[in-house]
């Protein structure tokens, strides 16, 4: 019965811790870091990872001695072409590179910054979103509160006057005091009343009443003895107070505050620096060959040269393979690894495709009497037979379509009038769609002429015949080009910045055979931001021409219903030019060149 017992529970308890496991690797599941994305906004730089799931671990810490803020995602992965770094120098704002990498089970994103200003995380759906000041000052106690999701500080609303504590603890306020710049003060209010004490006893008695640990150097017993009356004053003002005073430098380790005079640290400065170099004298070298795909060896030389160790590391270039040789200690070569991968990429290449739509509608009509009424009334001469009137009709000519000529009627004589009925419609619609291939920052031409020939007859005197004048012919070339000249700039969003050139030539209709047909020149010159794979619209002409011209006797020609009897035929023509021109720039290859950008019309 025991051993049943035993069994049943020992079943049980394997089945629990089977659960148990299995719960914990359900909370351990991976997450995949899909993108970074940089932006600057006025006085804030924004950070977005973007990840499969809204089911991620990510923690923020922030180093102020390297001046980098540390994103740490647990339990994930990222492909390689996310794991590039990101070099925003060239922004204005408080971020200079952003470096991913993978660490064991874990993505870490290291932000290097241009001074140590604060920073929020803040979480929402797949996204982990850091927003970083570019001045101090920007963000307000509140504001960090009430946005960074479970990351804010604890203290005064207001830290617009300076540097402020993360929360009330004694780390974080002793963090915020070995800072340097303005700050503002939340220790516990304390009031000291002493006449020439010693910096040391007036530190202790300051530890003592705050509750963190001091460790001083011996020559602090040295400096001049205070004397202080400070009444319901933060603690932390107070040993700032202090140390400001004797030029004194604190370093916090945990809860323990490290103190020691300027001179003191500079010595320990100069000493950890002669130690580094020493150090790097006796690292052995090692050498590396970096094969260069796209990048142009001498260029990719200059740059990495200044990262070389000083007076140990040499670099050397192999055209024939095209490589880069670089014999230096471990950790520089592992940073000029890092250089090389990150620019070492593929340079985007952009089709630009283009098209020119131009459209071209007339319409004119013409009603009325061409020529007039005219007519003869012949009282005394002969009678024609009655028989009736005759009349020409025409469908095909341009002026008239409807004439009456009478020579004899009655005692009416040559009546004559022609009645116009034209109407005219004319539309054509051209198209013509350029395309072009070219690589980032490379500017691109594509063109295209169409000449055409036409006579042209000039005097010319013939001496065997006095004052005899003959002709010649010759033929004269008219050309109407069409032209697209277009450099392409890739952004680091994807997006792409079109310099653009556009100049369209035509013909217009030859009134006169030995005159060249009127040409007309539409030029175009513009920058343009516009996403992979959108259209953009980035011009156009619009004419609208309408005319109407008539002749007649005056006064006559403006009576009602008879006045048509009087004046020239109703001629109105309208003529409308339409030119439209429309770009889609589209990267080719955005895989390989690094950009996680999608094609907008994929």
């Amino acid at each position: 019965m025991k051993k049943g017992f035993f069994r049943k529970l020992f079943t049980c308890q394997l089945a629990a811790a089977l659960a148990c496991v299995s719960f914990m690797a359900g909370a351990q599941e991976n997450c995949e870091l899909l993108n970074i994305d940089f932006k600057q906004q006025g006085e804030v730089s924004v950070v977005t990872l973007s990840f499969d799931k809204d089911v991620f671990d990510v923690t923020k810490q922030h180093l102020t001695e390297d001046k980098q803020v540390i994103i740490d995602i647990k339990n994930s992965s990222a492909l390689e072409k996310i794991l590039r770094g990101l070099d925003t120098s060239e922004f204005s704002g408080s971020v200079v590179y952003i470096n991913p990498y993978q660490r064991s089970s874990d993505v870490r994103v290291a932000i290097q910054l241009r001074d140590n200003v604060r920073s929020i995380l803040k979480k929402e759906g797949n996204l982990a979103i850091i927003t970083i000041e570019n001045r101090f000052g920007v963000f307000s106690q509140s504001y960090i509160d009430e946005n960074e999701g479970g990351f804010g500080g604890v203290g005064p609303k207001d830290s617009t006057a300076g540097l402020q504590p993360k929360s009330d603890t004694v780390e974080d306020i002793l963090e915020n005091l070995s800072l340097s710049g303005k700050k503002v003060y939340i220790g516990r209010r304390i009031s000291i009343n002493v006449k020439s004490v010693s910096v040391p006893d007036i530190l202790n008695m300051i530890a003592d009443a705050s509750g963190f640990n001091i460790v001083m150097n011996e020559s602090l017993a040295k400096l001049p003895r205070l004397s202080l009356s400070l009444t319901n004053t933060p603690w932390d003002q107070v040993l700032d107070t202090v140390l400001e005073i004797n030029k004194l430098v604190a370093k916090k380790n945990g809860p323990i505050l490290l103190v020691k005079t300027a001179d003191e640290e500079t010595k320990d400065l100069e000493e950890k620096q002669k130690i580094a170099e020493k150090n790097i004298k006796q690292e052995p070298l090692v050498t590396k060959i970096f094969p260069v795909s796209f990048a142009e060896i001498g260029s990719l030389e200059k740059i990495i040269t200044p990262y070389l160790t000083k007076e140990r590391g040499t670099i050397a270039q192999d055209k024939r393979t095209n490589a880069i040789i670089v014999k230096d200690t471990v950790e520089s070569v592992d940073r000029i690894r890092k250089i090389v991968e990150a620019l070492d990429t593929e340079t985007p290449q952009i089709m630009i495709e283009s098209k020119i739509v131009e459209v071209i509608e007339s319409h004119s009509l013409n009603v009325g009497l061409g020529d007039g009424v005219h007519a003869g009334y012949d009282p005394i001469g002969p009678t024609a037979p009655n028989k009736g009137p005759g009349f020409s009709l025409s469908t095909l000519t341009n002026t008239e379509t409807l004439g009456v000529n009478i020579l004899r009627y009655g005692k009416l004589t040559d009546l004559k009038f022609n009645l116009n009925l034209m109407e005219s419609e004319g539309k054509i619609k051209i198209i013509q769609s350029p395309k072009i291939i070219t690589q980032n920052n490379q500017q691109a031409t594509i063109s295209r002429d169409d000449s055409r020939y036409f006579k042209v007859t000039t005097p010319a005197t013939n001496n065997s015949t006095a004052g005899s004048v003959s002709t010649a012919d010759t033929w004269q070339e008219v050309s109407a080009t069409l032209s697209l000249d277009v450099t392409p700039q890739v952004t680091n969003d994807g997006s792409i910045i079109l310099k653009v050139a556009v100049n369209k030539g035509s013909f217009g209709v030859q009134t006169d055979p030995t005159q060249p047909p009127p040409a007309t020149t539409s030029t175009i010159n513009t920058n343009v931001l516009v996403d992979n794979g959108s259209t953009v619209v980035i011009g156009g002409i619009y004419l609208y021409e309408e005319s109407e011209s008539h002749h007649g006797i005056p006064f006559l020609k403006d009576i009602p219903l008879i006045g048509w009897l009087f004046r020239s035929s109703y001629n109105p023509k309208q003529d409308k030019t339409e030119l439209m021109v429309f770009l889609t720039p589209r990267i080719m290859n955005q895989e390989n060149a690094g950009l996680n950008v999608a094609d907008d019309n994929s």
